[in-house]
């Protein structure tokens, strides 16, 4: 059992944040003013929500509304400029099905940047005094949803952080809850070992589907992923090709079947191993996972990274003992005993598991203390 919010609709959050969203870049510095008046508020800042249409101005309303109902936030506050492409008030609509307060405005109706950010601040007041009311529950742990990432990946990654939090995954999906791994560009070279864990020939379709979807872009481009992926400081720390990372990157997820294959940013189903399609990136990856619904997410590194997110706890595993103690200011975890023969493998997923229960019992990681609230959203085409 853990201690969490308990939602009306039946969710549970390990937070209990009050959102502010802007619509479109237009509103990020209203959003930002108001979010520094109010302590324990967020703003998620972004550059969309205007000049896009089709599927690029869905996927911006699919991450912001996925945000928004993400079960770590309480209430939001949606700020629009009034003339953009994402509908504000269908926005509020789609969050507020969760059942949680959702007040809404735009810049151009309350007069300007001044007024907008005092009519802000007094909706979020309102909203913070409202969520700091709610008391915690006890909910069984099979309620989690976690997200495995890597990033900054160097050569302990894929020999001790990746398989080390894989024994945690399966720790959290043996006792009925989800575990969601993303990055499609990460598996490529990969993906077949992968797809032998299916839990249906459909499922392992959709894998090999959008591994080629991503690969036939890249040839549309006319680019060639090298370079990229690994990235320079993978291959300085001693990743040489992208089937080594991607067989790294796999290990995160444990050994249990893959259930299903979903979008960016889709709903994470409960119980389970899921696979996003999402990008490398580590923000846009993590932000799909947040608008997916997820608690929290895992996050190894070897070559480290003090990035965090907007509404989820970012937990920061490592193998690399040097980088540890050279991070330590953004480091949570340091399984690299395991490459000296002090720690077992299973043993480093239990160092992994004991942290994902107390943050998710309210402990704070590195990057929250430090104020990491990263936010950004991946892009489909380009903008008008």
């Amino acid at each position: 059992m853990i201690e969490a919010y308990a939602r009306s609709n039946g969710q549970i959050g390990i937070r209990n944040h009050l959102l502010i969203i802007p619509t479109v870049i237009c509103a990020n510095q209203v959003a930002n003013r108001v979010a520094q008046l109010v302590p324990d508020s967020i703003a998620i800042g972004h550059q969309h929500g205007c000049s896009q249409i089709g599927a690029d101005k869905q996927r911006t309303f699919d991450v912001l509304a996925g945000t928004g109902k993400n079960p770590n936030v309480g209430a939001v506050l949606i700020i629009s400029l009034g003339c953009e492409v994402v509908d504000p008030l269908e926005l509020a609509q789609e969050i507020a099905s969760t059942g949680k307060r959702v007040e809404c405005f735009d810049i151009q109706s309350v007069g300007g940047s001044v007024k907008a950010i005092v009519h802000g601040a007094k909706l979020a007041r309102d909203l913070r005094q409202e969520l700091d009311q709610m008391e915690k529950v006890q909910v069984p742990l099979s309620e989690l949803k976690l997200g495995v990432k890597c990033g900054g990946s160097d050569a302990t990654s894929g020999l001790c952080s990746n398989p080390a939090l894989g024994v945690a995954a399966d720790r959290l999906i043996a006792v009925g809850g989800s575990a969601v791994i993303g990055e499609t560009t990460e598996i490529i070279g990969a993906e077949h070992v992968l797809a032998q864990r299916a839990a249906s020939k459909e499922v392992e379709q959709r894998l090999y589907h959008i591994v080629d979807r991503f690969e036939r872009e890249i040839e549309r481009m006319g680019e060639d992923m090298r370079g990229g992926n690994p990235s320079p400081g993978n291959i300085a720390g001693g990743l040489t090709t992208i089937e080594e990372k991607s067989l790294g990157c796999i290990s995160k997820g444990g050994t249990t079947e893959l259930k299903d294959v979903i979008e960016y940013a889709a709903p994470v189903p409960k119980s389970g191993l899921y696979f996003m399609d999402s990008p490398g990136n580590d923000i846009e990856c993590v932000s799909g996972m947040a608008a997916g619904g997820v608690h929290l997410v895992a996050f190894t590194t070897g070559r480290g990274t003090p990035t965090g997110s907007a509404v989820i706890p970012v937990i920061k595993i490592t193998g690399n003992k040097q980088m540890y103690l050279r991070m330590q200011d953004n480091m949570d975890v340091d399984v690299s005993d395991v490459l000296t023969g002090g720690l077992s493998m299973r043993e480093a997923g239990e160092r992994i598991w004991q942290e994902i229960l107390h943050v998710a019992n309210g402990k704070l990681t590195k990057a929250e203390i430090l104020g990491h609230q990263e936010f950004s959203i991946n892009r489909i085409g380009p903008s008008l």
